[in-house]
């Protein structure tokens, strides 16, 4: 049966898997099940366009997989996807650059931390990691003043807007079905499927695989799941260095990150088009897409504030979180913070950039779920944790969630009966946690 023949029965388009999300994740697992499986496929995406949300915002940064514990889900898929990302971008003629990066300590506290990355980073397999002192750090970066720093080479930048919609060509050029203002409703059970109601209509499919992004766990739960977990929206606003100041930074400038807090802190990013971006802090949002400063929902904050576990996070990082709401209204505050490793800077350096909105998965102890988080369900997969890296790790991802979507849904490659060779090179660890 061709990927892009709609089967209508009662109305219904019908296929044999849904996705919902459009975003960098939903698209890179649709790429890899259309090229290697023979389904048909649609990707149903709320917003009237592709990428509106985390993936639309991100700074660009294809990380190295310095900061992600060995072992971890993180840290494989990281190493993994990034250098299927920069094969990709070569392939496609996406721009994009292998720039490296410094991270930076300013004090004689963060030299442990510092050592500890470093130790990270060699763990995690990462090639061309260097130790610099205040020197050094000034042959990458003149403008920095720090007590050491480490020489980061892997990093590089890049669009993943583009990416995204590259990967969307790619899907549809392979047969999938990709509807844009596809909100998702409901959805019911039946004994070979799923109905799932959308404001384009009603979609049969057999199967679903649910990268909803800042909606996932809402999506789960629709679907008859409870995902052990809620989504609490953190925004991170960026300035942007004036153009007579971007000569202040070369590439890439990261601090130290604090222990005390799970966020890698403001810092300085050259973007593919050439702005330089500086942050973003971490302020909680009162929307889930809640790009402004004063953006609020009465939803979406009252299940913030009724969830245990926020109030458990709020002991626990609540001082921490008051600096980030200081510093998001006061831009000296702000610039303060960027100060520690660009002394030179000042306020008038800075212009207001872009925000974005970061998902954040929180349990009900009030721990933020470090690493990702994709569970099973019946007829169902639920990507339920994806933060950063997860751009950098889209492929490599998207391609893992194929493989278990293969076997789970005893789906036909496209190869024969054989399992698909791309499908073989996989992290040794066990991508899903099972739910029973």
């Amino acid at each position: 049966m061709s990927a892009r023949t709609l089967h209508v029965e009662t109305g219904q388009r019908r296929y044999d898997l849904a996705i919902t999300g459009g975003g960098i994740n939903g698209l890179a697992t649709a790429m890899a099940l259309v090229k290697h499986f023979r389904i048909s496929l649609v990707v149903l995406e709320a917003e009237d366009r592709l990428a509106s949300h985390q993936t639309g915002n991100n700074s660009g940064v294809i990380h190295s997989g310095l900061y992600y514990r060995p072992g971890s889900l993180k840290a494989a898929h990281c190493i993994l996807g990034r250098e299927a990302m920069y094969r990709f971008c070569q392939k496609h003629g996406i721009p994009y650059e292998r720039c490296g990066k410094i991270v930076v300590a300013t004090s004689g506290h963060e030299l442990p931390i510092l050592e500890e990355l470093e130790r990270r980073g060699s763990a995690n397999g990462i090639k061309g990691i260097r130790r610099l002192g205040p020197e050094e750090l000034r042959e990458y970066e003149p403008h920095v003043s720090a007590m050491a720093g480490l020489a980061v080479p892997e990093t590089g930048i890049v669009s993943y807007a583009q990416v995204a919609e590259r990967f969307a060509d790619e899907a549809k050029e392979n047969g999938g079905d990709i509807l844009t203002g596809a909100r998702l409703f409901n959805c019911w059970h039946q004994a070979e499927g799923l109905i799932l109601e959308t404001s384009q209509g009603e979609i049969y499919c057999r199967y679903l695989i649910n990268c909803g992004g800042l909606q996932c766990d809402r999506i789960a739960r629709l679907c008859g799941v409870e995902p052990g977990l809620k989504i609490v929206p953190f925004r991170g606003e960026y300035y942007k260095l004036i153009p007579e100041r971007r000569s202040l930074v070369r590439n890439l400038i990261y601090p130290v990150p604090d222990p005390a807090f799970p966020f890698l802190g403001v810092h300085f990013t050259r973007m593919i088009h050439g702005d330089i971006e500086a942050g973003p802090n971490a302020v909680l949002a009162f929307k889930r897409e809640g790009y402004k400063k004063w953006s609020f929902s009465v939803k979406d904050t009252l299940e913030t504030l009724s969830y245990p576990g926020f109030w458990h996070l709020a002991r626990r990082y609540g001082k921490t979180g008051i600096g980030e709401f200081y510093r998001s209204v006061n831009r000296g505050a702000f610039t303060k913070a960027l100060q520690r490793m660009i002394p030179e800077l000042s306020v008038t350096d800075l212009s207001p950039g872009g925000a974005g909105v970061r998902a954040q998965a929180l349990d009900a102890n009030g721990f933020l779920v470090d690493d990702f988080r994709i569970v099973e369900a019946e007829r169902m997969i639920h990507v339920l944790n994806a933060p950063s890296p997860a751009a950098t790790a889209s492929i490599s991802i998207g391609l893992s969630i194929a493989r278990r979507a293969g076997k789970n849904f005893g789906l036909a490659p496209l190869s024969g009966d054989q399992e698909p060779q791309v499908y073989q090179s996989k992290p040794a660890i066990h991508l899903i946690h099972q739910i029973r």
